[in-house]
């Protein structure tokens, strides 16, 4: 397998480049592109559930989706190829200057929360690290026979672990970049000496094919050593829910129309109530836990 880690940075190139586009709804190959949503693909597994029940329950609910890592998604944004945007953060402070000055003020709903994952083979013995052990681990400050592998290095899981960790690029040589949290977990699955680092969604519910993959790993219990009380958690909905399990990510639909249309009516739907159910039902952990509703009967004994 050929590893390669290159790293591409958004910069002046793409703010110029939106700089230059007036605020209007064009179309890209006769789509509308307020109709495009273009998605982190580290966000595949949950976004594809809501838009499975969306599309069934809406006739118009047919938005063109393409999923790309990170970077490229802004990057469609700034080109004006794109509307709206589900990942995992919010827009920059940079960005947001540059959008300002557009006159574009972007409506940001945080729909769900996710944890960072570190998986093992079946077959190792490792169970259990510390968060100040993962950071010493991607900065190279400790000496391991380990591969540590992720997705693509644009992606918003690779931009999480360099603000988690405090550097800004990975030069150690037993770190990889594959090409999706799916290859990801495939590698682990077969080489007992490496730790992968996935989306938690990844691994609920996986999809046929790399579901035997799934079977041969497992999830390391991690502690935030940095909490004198500090225990060992795996990602669970509970552990997401009482903020015990330190690896977490919010994510984000944020949609650059500008009026009512898809971005916003699907906006609307993963917020609410049937959309916070999809991802209750995920393993997931929805941003507004939907209620239950308990009948009481009182049964009169004669």
């Amino acid at each position: 397998m050929k590893y390669s880690f290159k790293i591409i940075t958004a910069g002046a190139a793409w703010l110029a480049l939106f700089a230059s586009c007036e605020h209007k709804v064009k179309t890209v190959s006769g789509v509308d592109r307020s109709k495009i949503f273009v998605v982190d693909e580290s966000l595949k597994p949950i976004v594809d559930q809501e838009l499975y029940v969306y599309g069934a329950l809406y006739k118009d609910g047919h938005p063109k989706v393409i999923y790309a890592p990170e970077n490229n998604a802004v990057n469609m944004l700034f080109a004006d190829s794109a509307r709206v945007l589900l990942m995992s953060r919010e827009m920059t402070a940079e960005e947001n200057k540059v959008l300002k000055s557009k006159n574009i003020s972007p409506i940001v709903n945080c729909f769900a929360i996710d944890a960072i994952a570190l998986i093992v083979n079946q077959a190792s013995n490792d169970t259990t690290i510390t968060v100040s052990e993962i950071k010493k681990m991607l900065t190279g400050d400790t000496k391991t026979d380990k591969d540590i592998v992720f997705d693509n290095p644009n992606s918003g899981l690779v931009r999480y672990l360099k603000e988690f960790s405090g550097t800004k690029e990975f030069k150690q040589k037993n770190i990889y970049s594959l090409k999706s949290n799916k290859e990801v977990v495939q590698y682990v699955s077969t080489h007992p000496n490496a730790i992968g680092i996935t989306g938690f969604s990844w691994l609920n519910d996986p999809e046929k094919d790399y579901e035997d993959a799934v079977n041969k790993v497992k999830i390391v219990w991690v502690k935030d050593d940095s909490k004198p009380s500090g225990q060992y958690f795996l990602p669970s909905q509970e552990s997401l829910a009482l903020k015990q399990y330190p690896l977490t990510r919010k994510l984000y639909i944020l949609n650059f129309t500008g009026k009512m249309g898809l971005g916003m009516e699907f906006a609307a739907f993963i917020a609410g109530d049937r959309g916070q159910r999809i991802i209750l039902k995920s393993g997931l952990l929805p941003f507004d836990i939907p209620g239950r509703e308990v009948n009481i009967v009182k049964k009169i004994v004669q």
